[in-house]
């Protein structure tokens, strides 16, 4: 028999998880009612509208005419409308209707992004605000149409929902609890702050605090409180499965291959033959060189010594021979983008009979791949440059741990034991490091940020969190996947060809000059302000190996725009790069398949061998889709790992550990601790010690009586003090000065 688990008991100081989810109760008059029924009918007709068609469309008596025509009136007279005609009206000068998407927050406001008008005379740059009280049934994710009825002096719009368009979902997840005889479920993502109702009797099979799919059905007079019916019983949302299903569900990812799909695989050839224009690189030694838990391997190399210098070869996994344009399997690859990795988990973007099978370069197993072949000279600069369909045979399958044992501990029975393998190692060492040479030389930034691995049992529950281990077997393998997709982005800019690049823009003036501000505030000599790569790369230089490390370098990734998938080539500067784009791995990216395919079209255009159907979504129209398909799913891979940490320190609430300092503010102290990389927040309210001054200047708490401080980037003892399951939040407390630490 299950535990009873109960939802998180109510802090000091913050409503419970029952009071987040009822915002005060929205009430609109008659008059607002029929004003927003008369607006929408204006703004989907998109064109004028008379008294009779409203009271016709809307279904009114004619007892309705004279206040509809009163408020006809009153609504020109405010030139919200205009009178075109005796009885036929317009949008007036000030109608300030507009639609866009609803972001709402779990305190019942929200805002509309992406705003948009089919009628002239709206445009708005910044997302509109949405109190609670002018929702008006909408809910997060909707499609609304608003009215600004107020721009403040920064030019944030204020509105209120005139109507829902077009709802975002019906289905949600949630949490249940049973209150006099009825089911109740909480949406579990809180941007939904409503309770659902199931009506019926309780399913025998559900518990307390279980985890569940419902559909809204609907709608209610009251917005606090929703019917539905339940879809789905997840269980124990303590379960790594339950809560990776949560995520999905949060997130709308696509987690299941259309039939049409299913029966296209189970009918694709098992047989890898030579031949078909395909170039025979089967006595290459080529190997694979991966982390101990990949099961998916998509790309392989082999480098060999030449006369003036070394030739590498890259071979990726020909996917594209698989996955035709517009089939159904292209189609769902299509939708997911990429995979998405979860500890213990994925979802990923191919089948796995593709993705763990026939596209992946197993040993001694013959395979199609596309083929990078790259003459460099000693210095490793690239002389020469080929690409080829082709078919390969690995080698020998390593882990990072066995090339590092090799190259750099020089461990006797690991080279025994992989004797043939040495000399081409050798190569391959020497060549990445003039590599990293030279991409240092030209300025490419280094961030130093440390990553967690997470060991799971076999329930997939995390029982230890390290820092992962990177040697130079991952610097070598990420340098000779640079050079490749390099080669394939110069090719593509030389060719003019219309493919996918992977662009990374410089970052924007004023998010510099608030770094350097910060960073003077915290007294480090920074060199002279240059907009280049190299200057990042000196800041990196400067604090590394000091408190101010991690800190330092995640703000400096913050002042970063965001790296995307663009028809148009401007460069990469995070890289230093003129052209990048991605060829390596497209097992789990879609745009690596793209790639790919306008490879094969140029090769293939001056000789006899039949091109094989095109995409039909031209790279401009995929570009912004594959970017937030990827925006997605870092955005859900960030939230499974932060759920997965906070349970497991659920069960060390009263332990203390070593922190540092990531952000402070007037009222709350953010932490990170060193070993474990999981986040928590010291609120301000609870230092008994002293009165607390907040210097925003310094990024600096500092006590008024006694002088303790804290500031941003130092280092500091904290105690556990719990731990909210619900809102997936962790609180500290600083350790004392006259205790000892950890």
């Amino acid at each position: 028999m299950r535990k009873k688990r109960h939802f998180p008991r109510k802090k000091k100081g913050t409503r419970s998880h029952r009071g987040q989810n009822k915002p005060t109760k929205q009430t609109y008059s008659r008059d607002d009612s029929l004003k927003f029924q008369v607006l929408s009918l204006l703004y989907t007709g998109e064109k004028p509208i008379q008294a009779e068609q409203i009271l016709e469309q809307l279904n009114l008596p004619s007892s309705s005419s004279k206040p509809l025509h009163a408020l006809l009136t009153e609504l020109t007279k405010s030139r919200i409308l205009k009178q075109l005609d005796t009885d036929l009206y317009g949008a007036g000068s000030k109608h300030r209707l507009a639609e866009g998407v609803l972001d709402q927050n779990a305190k019942g406001f929200g805002f509309v992004t992406n705003i948009t008008s089919k009628l002239q005379g709206a445009d708005y740059t910044k997302d509109a605000f949405l109190s609670p009280s002018n929702m008006n049934s909408a809910r997060h994710g909707d499609t609304v149409l608003v009215r600004i009825f107020k721009v403040k002096k920064d030019g944030r719009p204020e509105a209120e929902v005139v109507a829902v368009l077009r709802r975002g979902t019906s289905r949600l997840a949630g949490f249940v609890t049973f209150r006099s005889g009825q089911t109740i479920v909480y949406p579990e993502d809180t941007r939904f702050p409503f309770t659902v109702r199931i009506p019926g009797k309780r399913d025998p099979k559900i518990q307390e605090g279980d985890a569940v799919i419902v559909n809204i059905e609907g709608e209610t007079d009251d917005f606090r409180y929703q019917n539905g019916t339940l879809l789905e019983i997840l269980g124990n949302p303590d379960s790594v499965d339950v809560q990776m299903r949560l995520v999905i569900e949060k997130h709308s990812l696509p987690h299941k291959f259309s039939e049409e799909t299913t029966t296209q695989v189970e009918e694709i050839s098992d047989d890898i033959l030579p031949g078909q224009g395909r170039l025979d690189l089967r006595d290459i030694q080529h190997v694979t060189i991966d982390g101990e838990t990949a099961k998916d391997f998509d790309d392989a190399i082999c480098v060999q010594k030449t006369r003036k210098g070394f030739r590498l070869y890259v071979s990726i996994a020909d996917v594209s021979h698989y996955v035709q344009p517009e089939s159904p399997l292209d189609k769902d690859a299509y939708l997911r983008g990429t995979s998405i990795y979860f500890p213990g988990r994925v979802i990923p973007m191919l089948p796995e009979r593709l993705s763990n099978g026939l596209c992946s370069l197993v040993p001694n197993e013959d395979r199609y791949a596309f083929t990078a072949i790259l003459d460099f000279n000693r210095s490793g600069h690239l002389q020469n440059k080929e690409f080829a369909k082709s078919i390969i045979c690995s080698k020998q399958r390593f882990t990072y741990t066995t090339v590092k044992q090799i190259l750099e501990d020089k461990n006797a029975a690991v080279r025994k034991a992989h004797k043939d393998f040495l000399t081409p190692l050798k190569w391959a060492a020497e060549l990445a490091t003039e590599l990293m040479k030279i991409r240092e030389q030209r300025g490419s930034i280094g961030f130093t940020i440390p990553e967690p691995f997470m060991e799971l049992d076999e329930l997939g529950k995390i029982i230890a969190i390290s820092r992962t281990e990177r040697n130079f077997a991952h610097k070598l393998i990420e340098e000779f996947m640079l050079a490749a997709n390099e080669a394939v982005a110069e090719l593509f800019t030389e060719n003019k060809l219309d493919g996918l690049y992977r662009i990374h823009e410089r970052p924007a003036p004023e998010k510099i000059a608030d770094f350097v501000e910060f960073g003077k505030s915290l007294g480090l000599d920074l060199p002279p302000l240059r907009q280049d790569p190299d200057w990042f790369g000196q800041v990196i230089s400067m604090v590394k190996g000091s408190p101010k490390e991690y800190v330092i370098n995640n703000l400096l990734l913050r002042t970063m725009q965001q790296a995307k998938y663009d028809e148009k080539n401007i460069g990469h500067f995070g890289l230093a790069a003129t052209d990048y784009t991605h060829f390596t791995s497209p097992i789990r990216r879609y745009p690596d398949l793209t790639v790919h395919r306008t490879l094969q079209t140029f090769l293939t255009r001056s000789t006899k061998v039949r091109t094989r159907k095109k995409n039909t979504v031209s790279s401009k129209e995929m570009g912004p889709f594959l970017s937030a398909r990827e925006r997605v799913a870092v955005s859900a891979e960030r939230e499974m790992n932060e759920r997965l940490k906070i349970r497991f320190m659920h069960s060390k609430v009263g332990d203390s550990f070593d922190a540092v300092i990531s952000g402070v503010t007037g009222s709350v102290i953010f932490v990170e601790l060193i070993d474990l990389f999981i986040s928590g927040g010291i609120s301000i309210s609870s230092l008994k010690d002293d009165h607390y001054i907040f210097d925003a200047k310094h990024h600096r708490l500092t006590g008024k009586h006694g002088g303790r401080s804290f500031q941003i980037g130092d280092l500091l003892a904290v105690t556990l003090i719990d731990v909210d399951l619900r809102q997936n939040r962790i609180y500290f407390g600083p350790v004392a000065e006259n205790e000892p630490p950890p």
